[in-house]
């Protein structure tokens, strides 16, 4: 196996935009448990600015995390080989949305996003959903395509 002899690029913010909407996979949260080990779990996301939202249902394990330590992680990597391996780590200030305006927001910006036509975007919440939003503090990115 040959491996890159350089250190990896780094994305630029607008490379960061453009790696997170291609959506080139499920973006990994980390929430810290009650017990301080880490708690990572594969979730669908979305990005509205510099934001990054998150659904799921209301009452998870990484819902409870965030509403005792907000702080989080998300990671997000894409490639085959050493070679093409691109990727981006956000840690971040987590919130979770449960009020019903903010689902039906969150989820008509969500299924905007997957294409569905307007007069079929949602109206109404689904029940037991929440999202979180993720603010970034720090963006840690490579890309071993390219050399520094």
């Amino acid at each position: 196996m040959v491996y890159p002899s350089n250190m990896p690029a780094k994305l630029t913010r607008e490379e960061v935009h453009e790696f997170l909407d291609a959506k080139p996979g499920w973006i990994t949260l980390t929430t810290l448990g009650r017990d301080g080990y880490p708690h990572s779990v594969p979730i669908g996301y979305f990005r509205v600015g510099e934001e990054v939202y998150l659904g799921c249902r209301a009452g998870t394990q990484k819902i409870k995390n965030i509403e005792r330590n907000p702080k989080v992680s998300l990671s997000l990597e894409a490639g085959r080989t050493m070679g093409d391996i691109k990727g981006v780590m956000i840690q971040g200030d987590a919130r979770v949305y449960t009020d019903p305006e903010d689902l039906v927001r969150l989820s008509r910006e969500g299924a905007r996003q997957r294409g569905v036509p307007e007069e079929e975007l949602p109206t109404e919440p689904r029940p037991g959903a929440a999202y979180i939003g993720v603010t970034p503090r720090k963006i840690i990115s490579w890309d071993y395509s390219r050399e520094e």
